[in-house]
């Protein structure tokens, strides 16, 4: 039944993404961003708003506006990584068998391209804003923020449905440069490179442009940062590794973030109050659309016997899996903050900076530190495994385990640190990815019926 639930939600967000020029628009009448609405600072801010209304997936859940990012980042990214379920079957995650049809597929295209529509709604719309009405220092900031909200999207977009690894390919993203019209609506992708680009010019803008400081549920610069590292850790050409130790670094030393000294209280009562968090979505009042993935009827997805041995012998086991209504399900979320979530925290960046000083060839020992000193937040006393790692390869292996330890269920991190293993390593630890083309998920058989210039489909997936 929750199955069919987020089956019919998803269509329902994918009909409303190429509707005409107003139905794109369509939010609450405080989050609105077409360009004619916004005729000074106030009107620029609500425009913003409903540009980061989108970030969160907002929507009506019931009868009851919602934030509902939940299932589009943490629980399909972690399926695909062989750590979640579904208990009462089907799903094409559970073997890495998509279609361009498997509702799987459906809601990251559809929300990042809501997302990027209204971002690029904010800056036409406030680029156009003369300066009698807005002031210089804050019309740049939004301009930056919204920077910021197209490049989370573009890359999402890039990283789920591109070639995101070969910077050669030309199984790029679909890049929406412009407000979204029924004129304009039929675009084809760009390739690989022209995606980066074009991504990493909205991010740098955001680093330079964006707030220093700021309700940690908006962009920042410090978050343009984390962005950046993200992304360059995936592509990792030349000189990335440096670049995502330089900025972590960055990061770790001279943002006001601080780890939690036990990494649970964040999910547990902290969340937003927490230093930690870098970028979190605010749930809105009276939701319950992010428990109810978890718990709906018992629980909702279950941890797999790979997740279980991975935990099997760590602290962590005791609250991120529990009893759920007499079966084991995932409680890494619960209690009186279950609703809200987390698109970056300060110990993916030590994550990152240990990974990046291992790939470029650099201290292992420093890197050991790195681990270790999240390991230590995470209530871990035995090193024994990180300190036996004699390679870069066996290092390498033991940054993944902690990635996929410490942020199960978090905006992807565990599935994408699971591909930037060796090939052989990713089929040893998940034996239903046979191929490369697995890495990413078909384009939705819909944007081919919508829009006809898109181009070929992925490698191995049918129209």
């Amino acid at each position: 039944m929750r199955q069919l639930l987020i089956y019919t939600l998803v269509i329902i967000g994918a009909s409303a993404q190429f509707s005409c020029k107003k139905d794109l628009n369509a939010l609450p009448n405080q989050a609105k961003v077409e360009g004619n609405v916004i005729v000074d600072q106030k009107s620029a801010e609500v425009a913003l708003n409903g540009a980061y209304y989108r970030f969160a997936q907002g929507g009506d859940d019931r009868g009851t506006q919602s934030t509902q990012w939940s299932f589009d980042h943490e629980i399909i990214p972690t399926w695909a990584a062989g750590y979640l379920d579904y208990p009462y079957g089907g799903g094409d995650l559970t073997d890495n068998n998509l279609t361009s049809q498997s509702f799987e597929a459906l809601g990251i295209w559809t929300q990042n391209y809501l997302l990027v529509n209204a971002a690029n709604g904010v800056l036409k719309g406030v680029a156009a804003l003369p300066d009698s009405k807005i002031s210089a220092a804050r019309k740049k900031e939004i301009l930056a923020e919204a920077r910021f909200l197209r490049a989370y999207g573009h890359y999402k977009l890039l990283s789920f449905y591109g070639q995101y690894y070969d910077v050669n390919s030309k199984y790029g993203a679909l890049l929406r440069k412009d407000f979204v019209t029924s004129e304009n609506i039929n675009q084809s992708r760009t390739t690989v490179k022209e995606s980066y680009d074009f991504i990493l010019a909205d991010v740098d803008d955001a680093i330079v442009n964006a707030p220093a400081s700021n309700k940690n549920w908006y962009a920042t610069t410090w978050a343009a940062k984390a962005l950046k590292a993200r992304i360059l850790i995936n592509r990792g050409a030349t000189g990335d590794y440096a670049q995502v130790i330089t900025l972590t670094q960055d990061i770790i030393q001279n943002s006001p973030y601080q780890l939690e000294t036990n990494l649970q209280d964040i999910f547990s009562n902290k969340a937003l109050n927490s230093k930690e968090i870098i970028l979190g979505i605010q749930p809105l009042p009276n939701q319950v659309f992010k428990s109810d993935t978890y718990f709906y009827y018992g629980p909702g997805y279950i941890p797999t016997d790979a997740l279980t041995v991975l935990l099997d012998t760590d602290p962590r086991k005791n609250w991120v899996l529990g009893d759920v209504s007499g079966s084991l399900g995932i409680t890494k979320y619960q209690g009186p903050q279950i609703e809200v979530s987390y698109a970056f925290r300060l110990t993916e960046m030590y994550l990152l900076q240990s990974e990046a000083i291992v790939r470029s060839g650099g201290s292992i020992s420093n890197a050991k530190v790195l681990l270790k000193t999240v390991m230590t937040h995470a209530g871990v006393a035995d090193f024994s495994a990180v300190d036996n790692a004699a390679t870069n390869d066996q290092l390498l292996l033991e940054i993944y385990k902690e990635t996929v330890r410490n942020m199960l269920c978090e905006d992807g991190q565990d599935w994408f640190a699971l591909l930037r293993l060796p090939f052989d390593t990713v089929k040893a630890i998940r034996p239903s990815i046979t191929s490369k083309n697995q890495f990413i998920f078909p384009i939705p058989h819909n944007e081919f019926i919508k829009n006809n210039a898109v181009g070929d489909q992925n490698p191995g997936y049918d129209q």
